[in-house]
């Protein structure tokens, strides 16, 4: 099954992407809320809402973020060898200890950036001119994970989406910390939809691409992660309790645009393409 959120004459309404068609669940008297929704799941009623809701053509729907993040979306640094092997390269990295950490470099980015499909990448909220793309596949929460192993770490997942982890980079050099580089507004685009595990239960199988105006600039097998979702799902649920609707962008691979000599940052007219098996593609111009 695939959520998403779309715009319903002016409203923000949820409903299931299948094939060439949105299920609108509006009417349904499921939670309208995607984070309300996956604290409260049942397949079987929303399948049964499915089976009973009108359809709407997607094309002619505007899709939105598949959730409105509660709190701000966790983000995992360096979590590809050859990315950590680019971004160290850079000199971007101003807190760096080593190229390939022990450990997970998590951050945060806040709430108030995400996006959804289509929607503008704002060049103007970095004052610096040095805005750069990061393509990545998203883990959301299903269930409250506290002190998880991480063999049980999955049964805590209810899908996938993508995220663009879009930043400042010189934001991030010059404040260290990397919260500021990446929380401008507009800077974390999400969608087009949330996958839920049972669709893709092996998500290390898929494959993430991104294309600036078409070019192919990355392209990395999920199973590429060195610290892989149960090991992500483990390491914050020993320090913090994980909530049904968090959001942990995993890490982007090779050919972001800090990785190239000089650095190729986004321009106003690109377009930035992130797709991954079995989710789909998120689409975003940049202004």
């Amino acid at each position: 099954m695939r959520l998403v959120n779309f715009a319903n004459d002016g409203d923000r309404a949820l409903g299931v992407l299948d094939g060439d068609e949105v299920v609108d669940l509006s009417a349904s008297g499921l939670p309208g809320d995607t984070v309300e929704l996956i604290s409260q799941w049942d397949r079987a009623k929303v399948e049964h809402a499915v089976a009973d809701s009108p359809r709407l053509q997607a094309h002619a729907v505007r899709l939105l973020a598949p959730l409105r993040p509660r709190k701000n979306v966790l983000a995992v640094g360096r979590n590809y060898r050859d990315h950590a092997r680019e971004f160290s390269a850079s000199g971007f990295d101003a807190s760096e200890k080593q190229m390939v950490p022990d450990f997970p470099v998590v951050f945060t980015k806040a709430p108030t950036s995400v996006i959804g499909p289509d929607e503008p990448i704002v060049l103007a909220n970095d004052p610096t001119g040095s805005t750069d793309y990061e393509g990545e596949m998203a883990v959301v929460i299903g269930k409250a994970a506290r002190n998880v192993s991480r063999d049980d770490a999955l049964g805590h997942v209810f899908g996938w989406t993508i995220v663009n982890d879009v930043t400042a980079r010189d934001l991030q050099k010059r404040h260290v910390q990397w919260f500021v580089g990446k929380s401008p507004d507009t800077f974390c685009p999400m969608g087009p939809a949330i996958t839920t595990i049972d669709e893709l239960p092996d998500i290390g199988s898929s494959w993430l691409r991104t294309r600036v105006n078409g070019e192919l600039r990355q392209e990395a097998p999920i199973s590429d992660l060195i610290f892989d979702v149960p090991t992500l799902i483990a390491t914050l649920s020993e320090v913090m309790t994980l909530e049904p609707g968090d959001v942990i962008a995993t890490g982007t691979g090779e050919g972001v645009g800090i990785g190239f000599d000089p650095p190729v940052y986004l321009g106003s007219g690109d377009v930035v393409e992130i797709s991954i098996d079995g989710i789909g593609t998120l689409s975003n111009p940049v202004v």
